[in-house]
């Protein structure tokens, strides 16, 4: 089993910046993807960003020289620094954890964007 624990979310001004982690704990393989993404209200869930193993990177357009992904293998941890935010981004941010008997999806960490 693999547990994904989120934070950081909250509320901010349109402009600001928001910082998320998930870590991942349990049966976590060293060949895998993490990555983000989220769900606004009578929406789909949608892509923001990944990032394998080998730091391979991928962003949906909208977000490319906002939000950065990264990680740290050793801890099993996966960030995504936001900038600039907009209320376009409010949604439910989900850490996801693609790998072999997956994926897997933390709970969700709600961003609201608004003044």
């Amino acid at each position: 089993q693999v547990q994904l624990v989120e934070s950081g979310g909250g509320l901010v001004q349109p402009g600001g910046s928001l910082r998320l982690s998930c870590a991942a704990s349990g049966r976590v393989f060293s060949i895998n993807t993490m990555g983000w993404y989220r769900q606004a209200p009578g929406k789909q869930r949608e892509l923001v960003a990944t990032i394998s193993n080998t730091n391979w990177r991928n962003y949906r357009d909208s977000v490319k020289g906002r939000f950065t992904i990264s990680r740290d293998n050793a801890e099993n941890t996966v960030y995504l620094q936001m900038n600039r935010l907009a209320p376009e981004d409010t949604a439910v941010y989900y850490c996801n954890l693609d790998q072999d008997l997956g994926p897997y999806w933390g709970q969700g960490t709600q961003v609201t964007v608004s003044s």
